[in-house]
């Protein structure tokens, strides 16, 4: 049983209650916004084991982690992981953890869907990015869209609740988002919008990417009634309901709205480094307190983490390259 201590609270007084957990930074896929076309992925024994996986997840909840979102890379190519998966969801209404969700590409859910379904999964934010089968092919490296459409058939299937993500890209899928919105909210998934952010280098210039929400909504206003809404689903989204289709659109903005004093979130790769901020460099590495330290250790270095996260982010598109995280999003964790 998961003993409660002290709420991890940084020193603006946020209190971290959301884990984002990647558990691989391998992915059966190449998003251009994500990695490099031919990445270099860390070794295998690099990785902690889904044991120390579930045991730092523990420490989490024990701090006062409500909600954890495992993501990666594409989380369902790590080997076994329907056994952290099965563990977490174990202690879903346990000492305070409320949910256990996954962040997908869909790829792997017509294998798996049904299971996670089965451990406890509710939910899982599918990336999807167009419905043109051109561009997705150019935005994935070669994805097929008929893959990730049969994994989002399967997981509706298995009555998991679907939030389709999309980057919003200037001159690459924006004309194609009002189609994919209206697809979505008419197979009654939601659709979550996100700002190109300045992480890695992927080969491309950002300031040409990046696209502002607040200018898109300007234009979907133009094509649909909007009315906001006050829902909070844990994260930085805010919502609207579009009144033509009767779904929830959400904008994530973390350029040109936003959201840092409100953060409840911490990142922790699958090598152990936890990031305090998706947009800082800054992180404390938990791999040797959780092999090597006696059982305060790793609380030790959470109190430090604490102490360590800034104000806000750092992004700034219009930087270019020398704004950028240099590491790469599927590092951290999407």
């Amino acid at each position: 049983m998961t003993l409660q201590r002290a709420p991890l609270v940084d020193t603006f007084g946020r209190q971290i209650t959301y884990l984002r957990l990647s558990v691989t930074d391998r992915c059966d896929l190449r998003c251009v916004y994500c990695m490099k076309a031919k990445p270099t992925f860390l070794p295998k024994a690099d990785l902690l084991s889904l044991e120390e996986l579930t045991a730092v997840c523990d420490s989490f909840i024990a701090r006062g982690v409500t909600k954890i979102r495992l993501t990666g890379g594409e989380p369902l190519v790590r080997k076994d992981i329907l056994s952290l998966i099965g563990n977490l969801g174990a202690r879903i209404g346990k000492a305070g953890l409320e949910e256990v969700c996954l962040t997908t590409n869909a790829t792997q859910l017509p294998r798996y869907a049904a299971a996670l379904a089965e451990a406890g999964i509710r939910r899982v934010n599918i990336s999807l990015d167009t419905l043109d089968r051109d561009t997705f092919s150019t935005l994935t490296r070669g994805g097929r869209l008929e893959q990730t459409l049969a994994g989002i058939k399967a997981a509706s299937a298995a009555g998991l609740q679907v939030k389709i993500n999309a980057v919003a890209m200037q001159g690459v899928n924006d004309r194609q988002l009002p189609a994919l919105i209206e697809w979505a909210h008419g197979e009654g998934h939601d659709v979550t919008l996100i700002e190109v952010m300045p992480i890695g280098e992927v080969g491309v210039d950002r300031a040409d990417q990046f696209l502002s929400l607040a200018r898109l909504r300007e234009t979907f206003q133009a094509r649909w009634t909007l009315t906001d809404l006050p829902d909070n689903t844990g994260g930085p989204a805010r919502y609207v309901r579009v009144e033509q289709t009767g779904g929830r659109l959400g904008f994530i903005s973390p350029l040109t709205g936003n959201f840092c004093d409100t953060c409840n979130r911490v990142r922790l790769t699958c090598t152990g480094k936890l990031y305090m901020c998706l947009g800082r460099n800054g992180a404390v590495d938990l791999r040797d307190a959780l092999r090597n330290g006696e059982p305060d250790a790793l609380d030790a270095m959470l109190d430090t983490a604490m102490r360590q996260k800034a104000q806000g982010h750092d992004f700034d598109v219009s930087r270019g390259a020398a704004a950028a995280v240099p590491r790469d999003m599927a590092t951290t964790g999407g």
